[in-house]
């Protein structure tokens, strides 16, 4: 197989961005965050309330939710991404995730009345949330995330490496998702491992000895996931004193999107951002991150847990999509909750229940602002396709 320059490597990771967003609505939802915030944007005044000050997700859809192992091995459900995070308005998360419930529940063939009442059992999983102190563990779970959070615990080394680098020998083998690296990222990676930082990061976990050898074994350019294609990522794999084996996702950090409040005090650093924001938002992860400057770039690492999984739900059933809804939101509701003390959660729980309509329990501003997005991204999606999928000139 033949692999690109690394000069060369962003207009191939764009196209492939651009094909993978093609193959489902909902696959552009989750790709595009840019245009959700375009038609953010676009809003006049107070179309969407005002909620507090905090860190909020900025990107916050079903494949950015799921569980997640702290540095201790307790396994929880959580936001698991980043990019977009800033102290912004919570209710920017809660419309975002609407959008992916709206765009599943679409994929899954499902009546237009499943959405309505997706949104409401959302609504009242977030509030029943800002009155749990963000307490995430009293929530009763549905069965599809029972069956996600079982299989979390069950993973092993072993399994992670079977699907993340194919082959659990030490090495990562070259090939569609791994691409060499330049002399200067191997250079680059090497000296990087030699920081007191990295060697922190990897020794926090599984109560590894603080002064165990660290080598780096392999390390490649990683081509994953899908609005992060074009961007720095790293593979890097370690062998951590004589026997114990790890995995270190290095990824690129930038400017986010998504609005921030005025005046809100954020790291100008972008991978310093993100890091903050998970440390708030779900500190499972945030406290096996750390920020870094990588060839002149600021860089966020992390190491790969096998307990670390994304949702994955190629269908829905009705019963399915509102337990999830409601679930997915008071996950979300409980990392903001976290952030607030119990006077503004009151505030913020009293705000979130006006301009509701006699006919739906979910808030008006919420209901509109799916309809809209779902049309805005159905036509943004037929444009992609017929741009990406058949080519520019239609044929």
């Amino acid at each position: 197989m033949k692999f690109p320059a690394p000069d060369a490597r962003r207009e191939i990771l764009l196209a492939r961005r651009n094909q993978k967003m093609a193959r489902s609505p909902h696959a552009y939802v989750r790709g595009n965050t840019a245009k959700y915030y375009e038609w953010l944007h676009s809003l006049r005044g107070h179309a969407l309330p005002q909620g507090p000050a905090i860190w909020i997700c900025g990107d916050c859809h079903l494949g950015n939710l799921g569980p997640l192992a702290d540095a201790d091995g307790a396994i929880e459900v959580q936001i698991r991404d980043f990019d977009q995070t800033i102290i912004g308005n919570p209710a920017h998360d809660l419309v975002r995730l609407g959008l992916s419930m709206a765009a599943a529940a679409r994929g899954s063939s499902l009546p237009g009345v499943v959405t309505a009442h997706m949104l409401e059992h959302l609504m009242a999983g977030y509030v029943q949330a800002l009155g749990t102190a963000g307490k995430s563990g009293s929530k009763q779970k549905p069965d599809l995330i029972k069956v996600v959070m079982r299989n979390a615990v069950r993973r092993s080394w072993k399994q992670l490496a079977n699907e993340r680098i194919v082959d659990t020998r030490p090495n990562i083998p070259l090939g569609k998702n791994f691409w060499p690296l330049s002399k200067s990222e191997k250079i680059a990676i090497s000296q990087l491992f030699e920081t007191r930082e990295m060697a922190k990061l990897v020794t926090t976990l599984k109560s590894r000895d603080d002064d165990a050898r660290i080598e780096v074994l392999d390390a490649a350019y990683w081509v994953k996931g899908c609005s992060s294609l074009g961007r720095l990522r790293y593979a890097v794999l370690l062998r951590v004193g004589d026997v114990d084996h790890c995995l270190i996702d290095i990824k690129e950090a930038v400017h986010a999107t998504a609005p921030r409040y005025p005046h809100a005090s954020m790291p100008r650093d972008n991978a310093r951002r993100v890091v903050a924001g998970a440390r708030q938002l779900s500190p499972a992860l945030g406290e096996r991150m750390i920020a870094q400057r990588f060839l002149e770039h600021g860089v966020f690492i992390r190491e790969l847990l096998p307990q670390d999984l994304k949702i994955e739900i190629d269908q829905l059933s009705m019963d399915q999509a509102t337990l999830m809804a409601r679930y997915l939101a008071y996950v979300v509701g409980c990392a903001h909750a976290r952030q607030m003390d119990r006077a503004t959660r009151n505030s913020w729980r009293n705000e979130l229940k006006l301009d509701r309509s006699k006919t739906l329990a979910s808030p008006a501003w919420l209901w509109n602002s799916v309809v809209q997005l779902m049309a805005s991204h159905e036509a943004g999606y037929l444009q992609h396709c017929h741009k990406y999928a058949l080519g520019a000139d239609g044929s």
